[in-house]
């Protein structure tokens, strides 16, 4: 076994070898493609073969990387692949000269080029370029995955994305989905009267979310920063400042494990509008998604891992107790305490920590009983007030508060708020925060000042809710795992 891996160690080496004493050659007779700085491309693949009618027998350029090549003595074809897929050209010495010919057939499968001709057909019918000239526009050093087997180790797959897009076509198509789902948002919510604003990631206070932080330090000013770990508290300071509805599409970085569902460093949305409530965030977020999923998917039925996900239904709304006592037969409206919600979560099984409280262990016992059954779109809403620090309390039940979570096939694709905008109770909330923090909780959040200065010069009554944008293209591309929507998922380093 050892042997036949040294054996095919050398005969690697050696195509290696051979590819760089091509660019010498090259480079010798004044032929370096490293020279060239442009090249007039006006036709890519798919256009051609949608628009063959009217270009059959015009003369095209196309750009791309050699993915085959087959040489037939005086004729040749080669497949050349593009943004839009790939196409098949012609290639004769008597049509691009004997010595263009002759440097065209020692090109290597992973070179990029230029290729001019006129469109036709092939006798077996395959809409092809007849190449009149074949410029060589980079040089490949290295040797792609081979043909047939494709690149499938994904290790290799995330860790050199750039190949990973050349040998999967699948993979291509998730980004390019990725960067439309992103614009239909944008298009959404512009249309809505949002105005999208940007705002700092280096922070004194990485509040808004129970997350623990990135720190470093800033030189300049000799300080201490974090990394943002969500993009609330400006937005909100926006929304005290007269910018009724802002959006934000941003990183953010949570100093957390890697699974399928987490990467520490991701992609959040988040949107503010005053005068409304989380009932307002529920609508925008249903009429969003629907929007999103017929614009990028065609259809707001998508089918994810194998199940049909229906989005153009109305989304059910359930309250965090009811689902609790309809999946784990606990009824928390008849707890009276955090001692019996103890008792109860001992009788379950449920674990907690001395320090939670009975709010929190309506939590866990959602977490435990309740989440894997939400497979179709599920609003749960009124959180326990011991988990959302920067909530409005329900008038009518102050123990809890106006927040959902959205949850498809068992995962939470949103948060949404009625946000807390009485600086008093803010303060209390902070306080609280901090009692948890010391108590051991690292990811409880810090009194910020600067935010509490903010309410108390007046905040409107304000609708506000964070989507996880990885997690939608997740949904609608219909990827397992959240690497397989990140161009560049974070690994650990192999040095």
């Amino acid at each position: 076994m050892g042997e036949a891996r040294n054996a095919q160690e050398q005969d690697i080496n050696q195509l290696l070898k051979v590819r760089r004493e091509k660019l010498a050659a090259l480079q010798e007779n004044g032929k370096d493609p490293f020279q060239i700085t442009k090249y007039d491309v006006t036709h890519h693949s798919l256009d051609i073969k949608n628009a063959f009618d009217s270009l059959e027998g015009q003369v095209v350029s196309i750009a791309g990387r050699v993915m085959s090549k087959r040489v037939m003595g005086k004729a040749s074809f080669c497949n050349v692949q593009d943004i839009q897929g790939n196409i098949q050209s012609y290639v004769a010495r008597d049509s691009i000269g004997e010595e263009s010919y002759a440097d065209f057939k020692k090109y290597d499968v992973g070179d990029i080029v230029g290729i001019r001709g006129e469109v036709f057909k092939t006798k077996t019918g395959e809409i092809s370029i007849h190449a009149a000239e074949v410029t060589l526009l980079s040089k490949s050093l290295q040797i792609l995955p081979e043909k047939y087997h494709g690149l499938v180790n994904t290790d290799i797959r995330y860790r050199q994305r750039y190949t990973d897009l050349i040998m999967n076509e699948e993979v291509k198509d998730t980004f390019v989905k990725r960067s439309k789902i992103i614009s239909s948002i944008r298009r959404y919510l512009d249309g809505q009267g949002f105005l999208e604003v940007e705002t700092p990631m280096l922070v004194s206070n990485a509040g808004g979310a129970a997350a623990r932080p990135f720190e470093t330090h800033y030189n300049a000013l000799d300080e201490d920063v974090k990394l943002r770990i969500s993009l609330e508290l400006y937005l909100k300071r926006l929304i005290v400042g007269g910018m009724e509805r802002v959006y934000e599409i941003g990183r953010v970085f949570r100093n957390e494990g890697l699974d399928t569902r987490h990467n520490p460093e991701f992609t959040l949305m988040e949107l503010y509008q005053a005068y409304t409530d989380y009932n307002g965030m529920m609508d925008l977020t249903e009429n969003m998604f629907r929007h999103v999923a017929q614009e990028v998917c065609g259809t707001t039925t998508i089918t994810y891992g194998g199940v049909e996900i229906d989005l153009g239904s109305p989304f059910k709304r359930v309250t965090m107790i009811d689902a609790v006592k309809e999946y784990a037969g606990v009824d928390f409206d008849l707890i009276k305490d955090t001692e019996e919600a103890k008792k109860i979560a001992d009788e379950k099984g449920v674990h907690y920590e001395a320090r939670h409280k009975k709010g929190d262990i309506l939590n866990l016992f959602f977490e435990e009983f309740v989440e894997e059954h939400l497979v179709q779109p599920t609003f749960v809403m009124d959180h326990p007030v011991e988990i959302s620090p920067l909530t409005k309390r329900k008038p009518d039940k102050p123990d809890y508060v106006e927040r959902f979570e959205l949850f498809i096939t068992c995962r939470e694709m949103c948060n949404a708020y009625s946000e807390l905008n009485d600086p008093i109770d803010q303060r209390a909330r902070f306080a609280a925060q901090e009692e948890a923090f010391a108590a051991g909780d690292e990811e409880a959040n810090h009194t910020d000042e600067d935010f509490l200065n903010a309410l108390e010069i007046g905040m409107p009554p304000t609708g506000g809710i964070g989507y996880g944008i990885d997690r939608l293209v997740m949904l609608l591309t219909d990827s397992p795992a959240i690497r397989d929507v990140l161009l560049f998922p974070t690994m650990k380093s192999l040095n």
